[in-house]
């Protein structure tokens, strides 16, 4: 039998074939192989009444390290607009991250209740990249039909720093206390991690990834030949630029420096990437120094 892993607890993997949840084990060959199933996986699994093992999963689409879940299909990326405010370049390295894994992302602003300004300047952002946002407070009475259909026929993660309103916002579109909620820490301003494990809850004809917030993230993943494809609103200049090889930066003749100094491409993105493309630049050179003096080292101690 085929099913989907919906939910991954202390080495027991739940795995929902045509509605029927089976707690399987995994086979030995798992770990030999060093393959650790995650929640989102197709499993083949062999089972007698509602106990079971798990022979094999399927091929992934992507998978996620934090939180571990696979073949998501989109995410709800939330940031809030006050407590914690949003910061700019965690929404960036979020969106690199999406792109990278190729899912949708439907960015929501939450906590409008509290926000005097909404601050338009990220939001422009954001829709000058080419990405969908909204804005809800999750704590009241909002209209949330639109979030509930964008659900359907999906696998949907539901990502962001701590203390956003994730828990909230999962409470209110499944119509009761599913998550328990936590406080904001005073001391910090950010929010404490109230989730205990992944899970896909079913909602609206999709399923639902309730999953960990948290503050940061690693962007390891981005290198110096990728990192142009993982900017939308650069791609339809990749190719036009003088230098095939153009990396947007200090080359003569390109299209993309172009376009920011037009306003089609936005500035706050262009002066990320470039950030992000010094920090990779930087990763490279201590990199080089680093097995260089290793190796210069094994000389003279030879």
């Amino acid at each position: 039998m085929i099913g989907r892993i919906v939910k991954a607890i202390a080495g027991f993997y739940y795995v929902n074939v045509e509605g029927i949840v089976y707690e399987c084990k995994a086979r030995g060959v798992f770990r030999s192989n060093k393959i650790t199933p995650l929640v989102g996986d197709m499993a083949e699994i062999e089972a007698d009444n509602d106990k079971g093992v798990m022979n094999s999963i399927l091929d992934r689409k992507n998978e996620f390290i934090r939180p571990a879940v696979a073949n998501i299909t989109q995410v709800f990326l939330i940031f809030s607009y006050k407590s914690p405010d949003i910061n700019e370049d965690l929404l960036n390295k979020y969106l690199l991250l999406c792109e990278e894994k190729q899912v949708n992302t439907l960015v929501i602003f939450n906590k409008s209740d509290l926000a005097i300004d909404m601050n338009t300047e990220i939001t422009d952002m954001v829709k000058a990249a080419g990405y969908e946002y909204v804005s809800i407070d999750a704590k009241g009475e909002n209209d949330l039909h639109y979030l509930k259909d964008r659900l359907k026929d999906n696998i949907t993660l539901l990502s962001g720093p701590s203390g956003v309103g994730k828990s909230t916002l999962l409470n209110k579109l499944l119509g009761r206390e599913k998550m328990e909620t936590g406080e904001i820490s005073q001391k910090i301003k950010r929010g404490k991690n109230t989730t205990r494990h992944c899970e896909l809850v079913s909602i609206n004809g999709g399923l639902l990834a309730d999953t960990p917030g948290f503050s940061s993230i690693n962007t390891d993943f981005i290198t110096k030949e990728n990192i142009k494809d993982l900017f939308p609103e650069f791609r339809e200049y990749n190719s036009l630029c003088k230098f095939t090889d153009c990396s947007h930066n200090k080359e003569v003749n390109c299209l993309v420096k172009e376009a920011v100094n037009n306003g089609t491409i936005n500035k706050l993105r262009y002066e990320f990437y470039i950030k992000e493309l010094n920090e990779i630049n930087s990763r490279r050179e201590y990199k080089w120094l680093k097995y260089h003096h290793q190796f210069y080292q094994q000389i003279f101690q030879n």
